[in-house]
């Protein structure tokens, strides 16, 4: 049975790929297009820092991967799900999610050939965390979602370009702001004599 999750009003962006593909720093940048009020949603901190899991069938984060993003929908705030996801592992949370959300969803896989991944994963501050090896244990090519229901994004397509087009795409930029207040983009704080408050 379908679970309804998020609001008409809610967006939930998916961004699926190999490691080095550029996932996380287009997701950045979504948030820092539109601002307070849309949560980043990585499972590899939620997999690897979290919980210390390892990625495989039935494993743990993926149940608090859907869990974490059905309750943020819910409380009017929009998502940026981002990961390698393997559609063998996460595909079945995922098209869940897709069908079960009431809002706009646009998900997006990032085709990016090893070799450009790992000249990528060069550039990264982190990148002596693993080895070419690991890479290429870890690469699948072309693991989209089943129906064809991902929008491709491939090599071709810069940073900016690519930021773009998922702006236009989701039309994110006019999206309503979450109800809470503290997701305003500059909340009130209180006045403290001789102190100046600081909003993180």
């Amino acid at each position: 049975m379908p679970t309804p999750t998020g609001s008409t009003s809610t967006q939930l962006i998916i961004l699926r790929g190999n490691s080095g593909s550029g996932k996380s720093t287009v997701a950045a940048r979504l948030r820092a297009a539109y601002g307070r009020g849309i949560a980043l949603v990585p499972q590899d901190l939620v997999r690897r820092e979290i919980l210390r899991e390892r990625d495989v069938v039935g494993a743990v984060n993926v149940g608090l991967l859907d869990v974490m993003v059905r309750h943020v929908l819910d409380q009017g705030i929009h998502v940026v799900l981002e990961g390698i996801l393997y559609a063998e592992h996460y595909g079945r949370m995922l098209t869940a999610l897709i069908r079960d959300h009431a809002g706009a969803t646009c998900a997006y896989y990032f085709d990016i050939p090893y070799e450009a991944t790992l000249e990528r994963h060069w550039t990264k501050p982190n990148c002596d965390d693993w080895t070419p090896q690991d890479m290429r244990e870890w690469y699948r090519a072309a693991d989209v979602l089943p129906d064809a229901i991902e929008r491709i994004i491939g090599p071709e397509s810069s940073l900016d370009a690519t930021v773009q087009r998922i702006l236009a795409d989701t039309t994110l930029l006019t999206a309503p702001r979450p109800p809470q207040p503290g997701f305003t983009e500059r909340p009130s704080l209180p006045t403290v004599p001789g102190k100046r408050g600081v909003a993180s």
